[in-house]
């Protein structure tokens, strides 16, 4: 605005002029994903968006590269349920609002691949347990044995001596290099196992896939937001697309992905969306926020993306033809 239309609009009375914030301009390809181990996960994805392929071939493969990684906390290699069962959870979901997930899958490595198929294949969107698994296998996933990897199996037995859950915020893990960390317990494991990440392709459309082992020693059969369309992952190709990582229930509760694509729809940037669907949280139980971890990733149809979190930690990973670099998340406690 010139200074001669400022004073135009002044003279009507308008007092105040209200600026959007901050967004980065807009561009495509991009893929943006969670955490910095999104940085890996983004360049498999990115072979995929610069040779003008598809965001839903994209978001599968970068989802199937970290679960490939069996000394982090997605796949296979994840930290186990208290039981010492590793459980998987998955879902992927396309421009054209076609979805499918898996829950509770067990012994199978790619997850998000299996959660395609379900969309592909069936009339449903989640299959769990050993209904996910039987599909997986008939549909020519090979079973892998059940067998901890071995961080997950030394943290595991650590858990066992006191047998407690008791989340602290952005502890720093002492075995991870650089100056971005997760959440941990007290004890130094990860208390989030959550890859999400987002894509628009050239031809303008956008997909999501999350993939996720849930929380470290969570009761067995336990299910957070990652696999449910609307709370880990929501696309509208119309207006934009989220994706989440923090305490699932937290998310679940508000449908939060859903709701920061809502808040785009009507005009938001992003960033602001998920700043609005992080307050929404906070505003629930203020007390109880202040020992939580959510943290939300956006991308619009334009290109433009960002994030909010609850608290101070949360980190996500940008590619596209300008950018390739990790972010620290804007918080609110």
């Amino acid at each position: 605005m010139n200074r001669k239309k400022f004073l135009q609009l002044s003279s009507l009375g308008l007092s105040a002029v209200s600026l959007p914030s901050f967004s980065p301009s807009a561009q495509k390809p991009i893929v943006i994903s969670t955490w910095d181990s999104g940085m890996a996960v983004n360049a498999a994805a990115w072979d995929i968006l610069s040779a003008n392929g598809k965001s839903v071939d994209a978001v599968e493969e970068g989802a199937r590269h970290i679960e490939n990684e069996l000394n982090c906390c997605v796949g296979l290699g994840g930290y186990p349920d208290r039981d010492g069962i590793v459980t998987l959870d998955a879902c992927i979901m396309d421009e054209h609002a076609n979805c499918g997930a898996v829950a509770g899958l067990e012994q199978i490595r790619h997850p998000v691949s299996v959660a395609r198929k379900v969309m592909e294949k069936t009339p449903h969107v989640i299959l769990v347990g050993n209904g996910a698994q039987q599909f997986a296998i008939e549909n020519g996933f090979p079973k892998e044995p059940a067998k901890l990897s071995d961080d997950a199996e030394h943290a595991y037995r650590d858990w066992l001596k006191k047998s407690t859950y008791s989340p602290v915020i952005n502890i720093e893990n002492k075995k991870q290099n650089g100056p971005f960390a997760p959440n941990f317990f007290d004890d130094g494991t990860p208390n989030h196992d959550t890859m999400g990440l987002v894509a628009l392709d050239a031809s303008g459309d956008l997909s999501g896939a999350v993939t996720t082992s849930g929380m470290a020693f969570k009761v067995h059969g336990r299910v957070g937001d990652s696999p449910i369309i609307g709370a880990g992952l929501f696309v509208d190709n119309e207006v934009g697309a989220a994706t989440s990582s923090g305490v699932g229930e937290e998310v679940i509760r508000i449908c939060g992905t859903h709701l920061v694509v809502e808040f785009m729809r009507q005009g938001m940037s992003p960033e602001q969306a998920c700043k609005k669907a992080v307050e929404r949280i906070v505003k629930r139980d203020p007390v109880k926020a202040k020992t939580l971890q959510v943290g939300f990733l956006a991308l619009n149809k334009k290109g433009q993306y960002g994030a909010y979190a609850i608290q101070k930690g949360f980190v996500y990973s940008v590619r596209s033809g300008s950018e390739n670099k990790i972010h620290p998340s804007k918080f609110l406690i």
